[in-house]
Formats: structure tokens, sequence, C-alpha cells
């Protein structure tokens, strides 16, 4: 253990966590910002930090921002609003930007993985992972695909290992 955060005294349910090279970002469920701490030199932590999201996500009733992920270089924030089952783009400063998926949806949004430039959604109570084709700027997108698979038990996150996934059961 390295050290202790309490990143808020609120009411919340910080749920998802990406690490870059220079900060760890975590989702929030209920309250509209994301938690960044960073990561200085020789991997040295700083203070945590509360940056509000503000632009295209707008928090409504229920289960908001849950999964995330980040572009290669760390400046652009991939999240899953579960509740509408939408994707945006944050910046690092919080400012979000819908991705156009065109009519598909991702509800039940929970773990993502960005490899290159395609994006797996896993959608937990549904049982299945979205695979998105994205765009270069990360901004539009296409769904080619949902994996399903028998021994699905409410996924919850993935990961890739080679040439294959692996998927985390809630139960």
């Amino acid at each position: 253990e390295l050290r202790r955060y309490q990143l808020t005294t609120a009411s919340t349910f910080v749920n998802d966590v990406v690490v870059t090279s220079s900060a760890a970002w975590f989702t929030d469920s209920v309250n509209q910002v994301l938690y960044r701490i960073p990561i200085g030199t020789n991997g040295a932590l700083g203070s945590a930090q509360t940056v509000p999201i503000t632009g295209d996500l707008v928090y409504t009733t229920g289960f908001n921002a849950n999964g995330i992920e980040a572009s290669p270089d760390g400046n652009t924030l991939i999240v899953v609003q579960s509740n509408t089952g939408r994707l945006f783009r944050v910046t690092t400063s919080g400012v979000s930007t819908q991705i156009d998926i065109g009519s598909e949806s991702v509800p039940n949004g929970d773990g993502l993985l960005l490899d290159g430039r395609t994006l797996y959604v896993v959608q937990n109570r549904l049982n299945r992972v979205a695979v998105i084709a994205l765009a270069a700027d990360l901004g539009s997108g296409r769904l080619v695909t949902r994996l399903t698979d028998k021994d699905f038990d409410v996924p919850t996150t993935i990961d890739d290992f080679g040439r294959r996934l692996y998927a985390v059961n809630a139960r």
C-alpha cells in the first residue's frame, strides 16, 4: 500500500479506474465528477483532485458514469453512462462530448477496453460485450458486433492478453 485517499465526503459510488502515465482517473456514478490522482516522476503520487464533468454528459436518475478508458497518449478519456447507454469523450479538464454511434446504445455499460480503435463495452446485466469500431478522433463509431457467452454471469470488466479477451463476472 502506497497511500490512502478519501476522494469525497459526499454520498458517492466511486466505480472504475484507468491509469495513464500521468494520472489515475476514477469515475463516480452518482456525482458528476471524475477524480484524478496525479502520478509524477518515479511514480510519486500527488494529492487527489476533483474534476467536474461538463458538456454533453449530464447525470440523470440512476447509475451514470461507470467504465472509463484512456487514449494511448492519456489526453482523452472515454466514459460510458450506464443508465443511458451513451459513450463520451472527456478531456482531462472534464469537458465531455458524446461519441456518435448512430442509433445504437450500450445500456448497462460497465468495463471498457480500448484496443487500437476498437472499443469493447461490457454490458453487465445484459450478459454481453459490445464491440465498437471508433473513428481516429474517437468522436464517432459503429457497432461491429455484440459478443455473448454461456459462461457470462453479469460480466463487469474486460481486459486482453495476447489475442484473447477476458471478462470478469460479478458472481
